[in-house]
C-alpha cells in the first residue's frame, strides 16, 4: 500500500466524519427530523443517497464475478432479488406510499387494517421483521467488511494478551469502520445519512470512472477482443446456457454447470414470475422505504424513485465492467488452471484486481469509494432499524407520552443496541452465512403474497396478513434447514432431492402455502372495518379489487374517483425494465469496446426515457404538492401538534 493511498483513504474517512458530525446538529428536534430528516431534505439528495446504500460491497463483488463468468446477460441474475422493483415503486408505488404521511413500515401497517387485535398483530411481524433483518445485515457487514480490509490493507491488526488472541485482524478492521460509521449515523439521525452518503456517492462515482479510463489505457482492444467471445457479449440465450469459454479456460463452462442455472430458460420464468409478485408487494420495511417516508411531499417521493435508478446503475456497472476487464485479462488463466475451481475464488477477484492490477492513486481513490459503499449501506441500516424499536415498539406500546428529547435519547440507545448486537453475531463467523441466508430465503421469502395482497383486495385484513407471512416463514425456514443439511440426505431419497433444488424454484412453493395462510386468515376472521378502509383508500388510491369500499365512498363523496391506472402502470413497468437494463448494459458494452451493441444500447436507453417521459413524468407533473394524511382517527399515538396542524391544512385544502 502506497503512502499516497494511504493518505487518500485517511481524508476521506476523516472528510466523512466531519460531514456526518457537523449537520448532526438538525437531527435533535423530535423522532420526525431524527429518522426522516423533518421530511425537509430535497428529493435529489434522497434520490443520491438511496442510490449510495444499495452500492454496497458484497453485492459488488457477487456480481463481479458473475459478469467474469456469464458474460453480459449475467445481470438478469439480479431479477432474483429483482431489482427492478425499483421501477414499480418509482412508477406507483412510492406515491401509495408516501401519501400515507407516517414514519416507518410497520406503523404503514395500520393505516391498511387499523389499530385492533389484528392490526396489531401485522403490524408487530412488520416491526419484528424489520429488527431482524437490519440486526442480521450488520452481522453480515461486520464479517464482509472485516474480510475485505484484511484482503487490502498490509497491516496485521490481530490483538492478543499474553499468547491469548482477543481479536483477528478481520475483526479488528471491522470493528474500527463500524465504530466510525456509528459515530455519525447514531449521532445525526437521517440528516447525517443523507449528507455522508452524497459524499459517498460522488467518490464511488470517480472512483468507477477513474478505474474505466485506466482500463482504456492499460487494456488494448487486441487484448480485449481475443478474450471475450461473441456469446459472452450477446444477450440472447435458449433453455439451456451454454459455456462460451474455449482452449485453456474451458475449466469456467465446467463451473457454469454446477451453480444450478444450466436450465437458464426455466430460470429467467421463475425470476421473472417471483419479481412480479415481489415487486408489487413493494419494498421491504427497510432503508428504501424510510427514503420514500422522508420526501417533503407525494409528487417528490416519485422524483426520487425514479432518479435512484437514473443514478445507480451505470456508475457502479462502469466499475464492476472495469475489474471485470482486468480480471479477465491478467487472472483468467490463472484461476482456470486452479485445481478446485469454484464460485469463492470468483469472488476475490474483485479484492485481488485492486491488489496486484490497480496503479497508485486509483487504488487509494477506489478502495475510499469500495469503503464509502460498506459504510453508506451500514449506516442506511443503522438508521432504519432503530425506528421500528422507538416508534412501532418503545412508543407505542411502553411510553405513548414523552418529550421529543426523551426519544431521540432512547433512539441512540437503541440504535447501539442494534449495532452492538449485530457485531455480536457477526463474531460468529462459522455461523453468519448461515443466519443471513435465513433472513434472505426465509424472511423475505415468506413477505411477498401478503404484502401483494395488502394492495388489491379490500377484504384481506390484519390476520390474513399475519398468518400468511407467518405460514410463509414457516415453510421457508423448512427449506432452508434442508438446505443446510442436503449432505447428510441419503442419495436419490426424496429429502436428497428437494434439498438440491435452487431457491428460485422452491419459491412458487412458498409462495402458495403463504397465499393459502393469507387466504385462511382472512376469511376465518372479521373484515377489517369499513371505516379504516375507506380512509386508506380514500388517502392511498390503489387498483385492484376495492369495488365494496369505492361504493360507499362514492355515495358519501361524488368527487371520489376510481383508480384506473392498473394498464399504463404495467406499461410504464415494462418500459422501465427495459430502461433499467440498458443502464446495466451501456457501461458494459462501453468498457469492453463492443461499440455497435453500445450504440444500439444508448438508443434504447434513448427512446425509453422519451416514452417514460410522456408516460409516466408529465403523469407524476400533475400530482397535488400537498402532503396528505390518513390515520389519525386510528392511531392515537400519532396525535402530535405538527400532524394534528397538517390535518388541519389538508381539511382546508
Amino acid at each position: 500500500m502506497h503512502s499516497i493511498d494511504v493518505f487518500i483513504i485517511i481524508l476521506y474517512v476523516f472528510l466523512t466524519l466531519g460531514v456526518g458530525i457537523w449537520i448532526s446538529k438538525r437531527a435533535s428536534k423530535g423522532l420526525n427530523s431524527y429518522f426522516l430528516g423533518g421530511k425537509s431534505i430535497k428529493w435529489y439528495y434522497l434520490g443520491l443517497s438511496n442510490g449510495s446504500g444499495m452500492f454496497d460491497v458484497s453485492g459488488t463483488a457477487w456480481m463481479v464475478g458473475l459478469l467474469f463468468l456469464y458474460g453480459a446477460k449475467s445481470f438478469m441474475f439480479m431479477w432474483i432479488w429483482p431489482i427492478w422493483n425499483q421501477i414499480f415503486i418509482m412508477v406507483f408505488l412510492a406515491v401509495w406510499i408516501r401519501r400515507s404521511n407516517i414514519m416507518t413500515g410497520s406503523e404503514w401497517i395500520l393505516t391498511r387494517f387499523g389499530d385492533g387485535k389484528a392490526g396489531r398483530a401485522s403490524h408487530l411481524i412488520v416491526a419484528i421483521f424489520a429488527i431482524v433483518a437490519s440486526v442480521g445485515f450488520i452481522a453480515y457487514f461486520f464479517e464482509g467488511v472485516g474480510k475485505f480490509m484484511t484482503i487490502i490493507l498490509p497491516w496485521d491488526m490481530a490483538f492478543a494478551i499474553s499468547d491469548t488472541s482477543l481479536l483477528t485482524s478481520s475483526q479488528s478492521y471491522a470493528l474500527i469502520i463500524i465504530f466510525l460509521t456509528t459515530i455519525y449515523t447514531i449521532k445525526g439521525g437521517m440528516f447525517s445519512v443523507v449528507a455522508t452518503e452524497v459524499l459517498q456517492y460522488g467518490i464511488m462515482v470517480i472512483a468507477g470512472v477513474l478505474i474505466a479510463g485506466y482500463t482504456f489505457v492499460s487494456v488494448s482492444d487486441l487484448e480485449i477482443s481475443t478474450i471475450i467471445s461473441t456469446e459472452w457479449s450477446t444477450l440472447f440465450f435458449g433453455n439451456t446456457l451454454e459455456g462460451s469459454w474455449s482452449g485453456k479456460l474451458a475449466a469456467f463452462n465446467n463451473l457454469i454447470d454446477t451453480q444450478g442455472y444450466k436450465m437458464f430458460g426455466a430460470f429467467i420464468g421463475m425470476c421473472l414470475f417471483k419479481g412480479f409478485f415481489a415487486s408489487v408487494a413493494g419494498p421491504t420495511p427497510s432503508y428504501d422505504m424510510q427514503r420514500i417516508l422522508s420526501t417533503r411531499s407525494v409528487k417528490e417521493a416519485a422524483y426520487m424513485s425514479g432518479f435512484t435508478n437514473l443514478i445507480l446503475f451505470i456508475p457502479r456497472y462502469l466499475l464492476i465492467a472495469a475489474i471485470v476487464v482486468l480480471a479477465l485479462v491478467f487472472l483468467a488463466p490463472e484461476l482456470a488452471t486452479s485445481t478446485n475451481l469454484n464460485l469463492g475464488d470468483l469472488e476475490i477477484i474483485l479484492p485481488n484486481v485492486i491488489n496486484n492490477h490497480v496503479p497508485v492513486g486509483i487504488k487509494g481513490l477506489l478502495l475510499a469509494g469500495l469503503l464509502a459503499a460498506f459504510m453508506s449501506t451500514f449506516s442506511a441500516f443503522v438508521n432504519s432499524g432503530p425506528a421500528y424499536i422507538v416508534n412501532d415498539i418503545y412508543k407505542k406500546y411502553y411510553k405513548p407520552k414523552a418529550t421529543d428529547k426523551h426519544y431521540i435519547k432512547v433512539s441512540h440507545i437503541a440504535s447501539f443496541a442494534v449495532v452492538i448486537l449485530g457485531v455480536i453475531m457477526g463474531f460468529f463467523a462459522d455461523s453468519i452465512n448461515a443466519i443471513t441466508l435465513w433472513i434472505t430465503s426465509a424472511l423475505y421469502g415468506g413477505y411477498v403474497a401478503s404484502n401483494f395482497l395488502k394492495w388489491i383486495w379490500w377484504r384481506f385484513n390484519g390476520w390474513g396478513y399475519f398468518w400468511g407471512m407467518t405460514s410463509g416463514l414457516i415453510i421457508a425456514t423448512f427449506q432452508f434447514l434442508l438446505d443446510q443439511n442436503k449432505n447428510n440426505f441419503e442419495v436419490d431419497s426424496w429429502l436428497f432431492s428437494i434439498s438440491h433444488v435452487s431457491i428460485i424454484y422452491i419459491f412458487p412453493i412458498i409462495f402458495l402455502v403463504s397465499l393459502i395462510g393469507s387466504f385462511l386468515g382472512t376469511l376465518l376472521t372479521p373484515a377489517t372495518p369499513m371505516e379504516t378502509l375507506k380512509s386508506f383508500y380514500a388517502t392511498v388510491r390503489p387498483w385492484g379489487w376495492w369495488q365494496p369500499v369505492y361504493k360507499i365512498l362514492k355515495s358519501e363523496d361524488k368527487s371520489i374517483a376510481k383508480n384506473k391506472n392498473f394498464r399504463i402502470d404495467m406499461l410504464n413497468c415494462g418500459i422501465g425494465i427495459i430502461w433499467q437494463s440498458s443502464m446495466i448494459l451501456l457501461p458494459i458494452y462501453l468498457v469492453i469496446r463492443d461499440y455497435p451493441k453500445m450504440w444500439m444500447t444508448i438508443m434504447v436507453f434513448i427512446i425509453t426515457t422519451i416514452l417514460l417521459k410522456f408516460t409516466w413524468l408529465d403523469k407524476v407533473r400533475k400530482l397535488p404538492d400537498y402532503k396528505e394524511i390518513s390515520i389519525l382517527k386510528i392511531n392515537s399515538t400519532s396525535k402530535d401538534e405538527e400532524s394534528y396542524s397538517l390535518a388541519r391544512e389538508t381539511e382546508q385544502l
